[in-house]
């Protein structure tokens, strides 16, 4: 599929991460979800381009060495492949069963991007955090991807879009209906004006603190029938796309070729 997805124009597949989802989630629409990392690496072997990309990754999930060897291993595998997304995550059974507490989740995230930069960049690492304590940690190899892999914060909230402002690459909010708010645990976004503000906010938070690099946006459309073109205007860079009520394979290719006619994206050549 992911050959498929790549020589179809794709630029990018993603998977997002559920390692232990709770029956009664699953029976109100949740999904299962393939283990990211692994699934990436299966990707990665069947294609030589495709951008591989967690979406979202919750790392305070993992101990943050643990989850920054196994991203600088995938990036260097793949060439510089990955685009790490990562989120806070927001299903208070699925942090119980993993041991991980619920409410500590933002300062765990924010601990754990900050000691995956320091493993990915840095030698003799000494680090002290919530349950692990490192003294004099080395990792090689390093990621291809120098200095490290994009990083792209999920979440609707000022704060998802402060901490992907302030400390990474990219932000992903996505399309959000108010139902669903209370859920997943961020706010709404339904339509493209109040994108729009969302945007404006982070545009106006990226002069505030002085920000140079350039911040990707990533964002599904509301409708398939959107135009592309109108994201792109407000600022988006990344445009995500998923392929529902899919029964074959058959079918899922079928699909696949008629998103990309619908989104004008061509066959890459070879």
């Amino acid at each position: 599929m992911a050959a498929a997805v790549e020589a179809a124009g794709f630029d990018a597949v993603y998977v997002t991460d559920h390692p232990a989802p709770d029956d009664r989630w699953l029976a109100g629409g949740g999904h299962h979800a393939l283990e990211p990392l692994v699934a990436l690496a299966f990707a990665a072997a069947a294609t030589s381009t495709l951008r591989l990309h967690t979406h979202v990754y919750v790392a305070a999930y993992r101990n943050p060495f643990l989850a920054a060897k196994g991203v600088a291993t995938l990036d260097a595998l793949s060439g510089g492949r990955v685009i790490l997304g990562v989120a806070a995550g927001y299903l208070r059974p699925e942090f119980g069963a993993l041991g991980v507490d619920f409410d500590a989740r933002n300062d765990l995230l924010d601990e754990s991007v900050s000691v995956m930069k320091r493993a990915w960049t840095k030698d003799a690492v000494a680090v002290e955090g919530a349950g692990f304590r490192a003294r004099s940690v080395t990792q090689r190899p390093r990621p291809a991807t120098r200095p490290h892999p994009p990083i792209w914060v999920g979440g609707n909230s000022t704060l998802a879009m402060r901490r992907a402002v302030e400390t990474a690459q990219g932000w992903s909010p996505f399309p959000n209906p108010p139902a669903a708010s209370a859920t997943v645990k961020t706010p709404s976004i339904t339509n493209l004006d109040e994108l729009a503000e969302r945007l404006d906010a982070a545009r106006a938070h990226v002069a505030a603190v002085g920000r140079t690099e350039p911040l990707d946006v990533s964002f599904s459309r509301f409708t398939e029938d959107d135009d592309p073109a109108d994201y792109a205007a407000l600022g988006v860079t990344w445009l995500t796309a998923q392929l529902d009520g899919v029964a074959t394979r058959a079918d899922w290719l079928e699909q696949l070729r008629a998103l990309a006619g619908a989104l004008g994206i061509g066959p890459r050549p070879g």
